[in-house]
C-alpha cells in the first residue's frame, strides 16, 4: 500500500499506467514515458512494444515492482527516461517521436 502523502507522481497511485507482460514476469523496467497528450505513464522493458503484450497496472504496482521509479517521478510530460540496466542511472530526454529520445 502506498502512502498518498509520500506519493511523488503527478497521477494518483491508483491511476492506470501501461506496462508489458514481460515486466510483470520479472523483466526490468528500463524505459519510462510520461505522455504529453494525456499525462499517462508507461513503464516498459525497453524492447519494441507489441500491443498484444500491453497491460494496464496501477501506478503503485509499478513502483512496487521497481522502487527506483520514484527517481523519475518528476519527469515532465513528453519526456522519457531510460537506463541500460537496473541500478544504472536514469537518463532523460524529450521524446521527439523517433526511435531515440534526445537528451
Amino acid at each position: 500500500m502506498t502512502d498518498e502523502q509520500d506519493w511523488p507522481f503527478d497521477q494518483p497511485s491508483d491511476a492506470a499506467a501501461i506496462t508489458v507482460r514481460a515486466v510483470l514476469g520479472g523483466a526490468p523496467i528500463l524505459l519510462v514515458s510520461h505522455d504529453a497528450d494525456d499525462d499517462g505513464w508507461q513503464f516498459l522493458d525497453g524492447n519494441e512494444v507489441d500491443l498484444d503484450e500491453a497491460v494496464l497496472i496501477s501506478m503503485a504496482r509499478a513502483v512496487d515492482l521497481d522502487p527506483s521509479l520514484r527517481e523519475v517521478a518528476d519527469l515532465l510530460p513528453g519526456w522519457t527516461a531510460w537506463r541500460s540496466a537496473p541500478g544504472e542511472p536514469w537518463q532523460r530526454g524529450l521524446w521527439q517521436g523517433g526511435d531515440e529520445p534526445t537528451s
